[in-house]
């Protein structure tokens, strides 16, 4: 297990990976045209998470090709409340124009209700959002600065074993440093330091139903830059998982995780009771409070999202690749669990 990515295309003439496995940077090279599958099914996203310890805000620009939903959740974790709105655009096929790398490339979708931008000159990003009548019909806006990415992130080419022609190419960047503010109505909330910032950048083409969990957290631990990803559950990881742990912007790999979420008397899931989670190896030991369940169920005859992303507080060690354990406490991240089919 544990396969590293070498440089160059990801597919090859038959559309199929060339190779699987994790990296700690976009060393395959993603071209949109090479892919064999049916183009209804390609699929490509960006999603930032922004926060502190008060507040936060998620923002999803994504092209699924059939149609395209553009998301923006404000976070408050202090009252314990979440709003989302997630416009969506039908028969998008690939016209958002994403970059076919993270690392420079711009990004805009509008209609008369809503903007979504995200600027990348390679050594900043600018994200800008604006929707009307978020809530309550009151207009929200965003503007956020994001900085000092690490050179080191989780990087992987997993593939799926029912379909050779589909693939998912995955960077997750953690530990963003990220400044600017949210316009509500009356209420101005400010993003100052230490705000950080974590990406999911996904381009891929996926089977049909799938469930997959994720988990992630950054912040300052004894004045360390702390963060970690982690998840499974989503195509063939046996050359690698995404599980890989950062401290001062240098990643250490990890082997499996599990979630385990605890479950009521009718064997139903309980998000909101404490969970554990546990490593193959050992270099992942939590404890986590859930605070907020941001939830939604979508199921439209043959479409359907159930997600569950719990922000939450974890507390436990994590031991890093020369030996060292790291204690955290009450550390904010989120663990989710997502069943679609679409």
């Amino acid at each position: 297990m544990q396969q590293k990515l070498s440089e160059g295309n990801l597919l090859n003439e038959k559309g199929e990976l060339c190779e699987c496995g994790y990296a700690t940077s976009l060393v395959k090279k993603y071209d949109r045209t090479h892919i064999k599958a049916n183009k209804w099914r390609i699929k490509e996203w960006d999603y930032y998470l922004i926060y502190n310890d008060e507040y936060g805000v998620a923002v999803t620009v994504d092209d699924n090709s059939y149609m395209g939903l553009n998301s923006f959740t404000l976070l408050d974790f202090k009252n314990k409340t979440e709003i989302t709105k997630s416009p969506m655009k039908f028969l998008t096929k690939g016209k958002t124009n994403f970059p076919p790398s993270s690392k420079i490339g711009d990004v805009r979708v509008s209609d008369k209700n809503y903007k979504f931008e995200v600027i990348n000159n390679g050594k900043t990003r600018k994200i800008k959002v604006w929707i009307k009548n978020f809530s309550n019909k009151t207009d929200i806006s965003a503007e956020f600065v994001l900085t000092d990415e690490p050179k080191e992130s989780m990087v992987i080419a997993t593939p799926f074993k029912e379909n050779k022609k589909a693939f998912y190419y995955n960077q997750k960047i953690v530990g963003l440093k990220a400044k600017g503010k949210v316009v509500f109505g009356d209420q101005i909330i400010n993003f100052d330091e230490p705000t950080r910032a974590i990406l999911d950048w996904g381009r891929g083409v996926w089977t049909y139903k799938n469930t997959w969990y994720w988990g992630a957290a950054v912040g300052v631990v004894d004045g360390k830059e702390v963060g970690f990803n982690i998840g499974y559950g989503f195509g063939d990881t046996s050359a690698a998982s995404e599980n890989m742990l950062f401290v001062d912007k240098k990643a250490h790999k990890i082997e499996t995780v599990v979630f385990n979420i605890p479950k009521l008397k009718n064997k139903k899931e309980d998000f909101m009771s404490p969970w554990t989670f546990t490593s193959s190896d050992g270099r992942f030991e939590m404890d986590f409070v859930p605070v907020i369940d941001r939830h939604s169920n979508t199921d439209i005859i043959i479409i359907g999202s159930n997600q569950h992303q719990v922000f939450g507080k974890f507390t436990g060690t994590m031991i890093l690749d020369n030996g060292e354990k790291l204690q955290i406490k009450d550390f904010l991240g989120f663990a989710e669990k997502v069943v679609n089919k679409w």
